[in-house]
């Protein structure tokens, strides 16, 4: 994945972790997150907007780099900053795979009860910090399928007023090797999907 970044004056990529590099309190200062030990290796891109997103590799997928793309429609400057990169970037990763992809929706003010009702018919909430997940009751410890989860986005981004994120994230085993490429094609599945957890009729825009 970095190779696209090479000779490229826009970007520079600095070594977190790797072979003879172990920095942990960059990772944590820039992402404001830890490095877990499933991580092997971990980089930071810069690119000249100073923009900084995380490249991984994974225990279980050592041949594979993962560049994430973090918060593309955010309330800041940032979120089109990376929606701008993402977009210059498009022609070049068209056919890498998308392990993970998110999709939120948001309420100004709580999200509404039946919607919150009809995520309770299937799944079982559980609150962590600041964030409820819902379980699909049969769900174990690793899930490399779907997870839904709210939280206040007013309280992640300090807005003025009162925001609040249902998250979808749809993962790896549901996405099937989907190639950047081809992610439109995904969009009608993922509405049918939320439809049926949350009785929310949503239309999916990407960039």
């Amino acid at each position: 994945m970095e190779s696209y970044f090479f000779n490229n004056e826009n970007y520079s990529i600095e070594t977190v972790k790797s072979i003879g590099v172990f920095e942990p309190d960059r990772w944590v200062q820039e992402f404001k997150k830890s490095l877990t030990r499933n991580i092997v290796e971990a980089k930071i891109l810069h690119t000249s907007t100073g923009l900084m997103l995380p490249i991984k590799r994974h225990s279980r997928s050592q041949n594979m780099q993962v560049i994430e793309f973090a918060g593309l429609h955010g309330y800041t400057e940032k979120s089109t900053l990376l929606s701008e990169l993402l977009s210059d970037l498009m022609e070049l990763i068209k056919h890498e795979y998308i392990v993970r992809l998110d999709v939120a929706i948001d309420f100004k003010g709580k999200i509404p009860n039946k919607v919150i009702k009809k995520l309770c018919e299937d799944r079982e909430p559980f609150r962590f910090w600041n964030t409820t997940y819902y379980k699909s009751k049969s769900e174990k410890k690793q899930n490399n399928r779907l997870n839904i989860k709210t939280y206040s986005k007013s309280n992640k981004e300090k807005l003025g007023e009162e925001i609040n994120r249902l998250e979808f994230v749809f993962l790896r085993d549901y996405l099937k090797k989907l190639q950047v490429k081809d992610i439109e094609k995904s969009f009608k599945k993922m509405e049918k999907t939320i439809k049926r957890f949350s009785g929310l009729e949503v239309q999916i825009s990407f960039l």
